[in-house]
């Protein structure tokens, strides 16, 4: 059960994880870390088992004396922007998101925001500890829950914000993947008059077309090919509409490419970026006057550090944009989709200027294999190896180990980090010379065997 409590999430298997005693307990004494008497909304995605995760998460905050907000099926977005606004006079205290966001349909979990601001991390854990210490607690069925309407006002909201771009020629494409985006989306465009075309918008938690997933190649399949013969522009979204993917008739848009995008319109902004981002990314910003600041990947860590820098602009490789730029601060890839038509509309080609970055060669995401107990300790172990690396290891310039161990290298890098939602251990790698990037993937992967191999010696 331990293990369902990540860095900046709670997230399980429906049934086995997260059933009615674990979920209640995790309302309960969620109620009373955010110290009971308090406004809690929740909202929850197109899984056929997300309204039973909130009849379990009402009963265990209404046993810790909280008052639930029940705002229906809402993207995550939506879930989030619900503590900007007033529900009937009151203002909430916090919100809960239940979402498996873009894993299989038998996944589910629990995005947490108080006071505006993530909880996650430490907090987390300690509510998993003291959960996992009081598990044989009974909370008795108590589902009583106040329904609010928070899909009218951000529809609205998005509505009025980009009323400039009413009835734009550009042709677009959108594929929900059966999530939850289409609770909005449709509305949004259609009241600003623009031109699309929807491939899977119902919500269906089976997922019954392609996993949810706009990160991975082949979910981009049908997308690419109706954009190619009616689009001129494509967006893919996740399961809880937090991620998106950009894509043109030459380009899939990486995330850290959309924040150089995005970043044109900004003077001299703070942008900050994850370990996974390119360097191109970087040194671009810092070539065009902007500051780069790289950290950890998550939602979580990136929304907090945004706060502790009073960044404008957050991103993840993955598709995870976060505007503080006249908006909240939080991950919203239907705010990110008007960002990007803003900026076509202003005449930026977005080809030209992909086109246009140092070129360099970087691989996708590569996924080794590992378990929950062991991911961590491989890392600790890699970071002990790279203090006296191998002698043919190519040469190290820095180690940057915010998150995992990115190694920078004399034309690129490598990088190993603890996937912190799966059992994997997460892999990247660049450089200007597409050899050398092979290279380096094959030099770290060795490090990774024989730090699996040293675990092993010593157990």
């Amino acid at each position: 059960m331990k293990t369902i409590f990540r860095e900046y999430d709670i997230r399980g298997i429906f049934e086995k994880e997260l059933n009615e005693q674990s979920v209640k307990l995790i309302g309960y004494f969620l109620g009373q870390k955010i110290k009971g008497d308090k406004i809690v909304a929740i909202g929850y995605d197109a899984r056929s088992h997300s309204p039973v995760l909130r009849d379990y998460l009402t009963s265990g905050l209404n046993h810790a004396g909280c008052k639930v907000l029940d705002m229906g099926m809402v993207a995550t977005p939506v879930n989030y922007f619900s503590n900007y606004i007033e529900h009937d006079g009151v203002t909430t205290d916090a919100s809960i998101m239940i979402t498996g966001s873009h894993n299989p349909s038998q996944y589910n979990g629990f995005k947490i925001t108080v006071d505006k601001a993530p909880f996650f991390g430490e907090e987390i854990y300690s509510l998993g500890d003291e959960i996992i210490a009081n598990q044989l607690t009974q909370i008795p069925n108590n589902i009583t829950a106040t329904l609010i309407d928070v899909k009218t006002p951000y529809i609205n909201y998005m509505i009025e914000n980009f009323s400039h771009l009413r009835k734009m020629k550009t042709k677009m494409i959108l594929d929900g993947g059966n999530g939850v985006v289409d609770t909005v989306i449709s509305d949004i465009f259609d009241g600003l008059g623009l031109d699309y075309k929807g491939l899977y918008m119902k919500p269906d938690g089976t997922f019954p077309n392609h996993h949810p997933d706009p990160s991975v190649e082949e979910n981009l399949v049908d997308v690419k090919k109706v954009l190619e013969e009616e689009g001129d522009i494509a967006f893919a979204y996740d399961g809880d509409a937090d991620r998106i993917a950009v894509l043109t008739h030459k380009h899939n848009i990486k995330g850290d490419q959309m924040a150089l995008l995005y970043a044109m319109k900004m003077k001299n902004p703070t942008v900050i970026g994850e370990v996974k981002c390119s360097q191109v990314m970087y040194d671009e910003l810092e070539r065009r006057g902007a500051t780069a600041i790289m950290y950890k990947t998550g939602h979580s860590n990136l929304k907090v550090k945004m706060r502790e820098t009073g960044a404008d602009l957050a991103c993840e490789v993955s598709g995870h944009i976060f505007f503080k730029h006249r908006y909240f601060g939080y991950d919203d890839a239907i705010y990110a989709t008007l960002r990007m038509l803003e900026l076509i509309y202003d005449g930026i080609d977005l080809d030209q200027e992909i086109d246009s970055l140092p070129k360099v060669f970087s691989t996708e995401e590569l996924k080794v294999e590992t378990t929950e107990e062991e991911k961590f300790k491989i890392i600790d172990e890699v970071k002990i190896v790279l203090k006296n690396p191998p002698k043919d290891f190519p040469k190290i310039k820095t180690i940057i180990d915010v998150d995992g161990v990115r190694i920078n290298f004399e034309k690129g890098w490598g990088l190993v980090r603890a996937s912190n939602t799966t059992p994997v251990l997460v892999t990247r790698f660049e450089s200007t010379d597409e050899a050398l990037a092979k290279v380096y993937e094959e030099s770290v992967n060795k490090l990774i065997l024989n730090a699996k191999q040293h675990l092993i010696e010593r157990a």
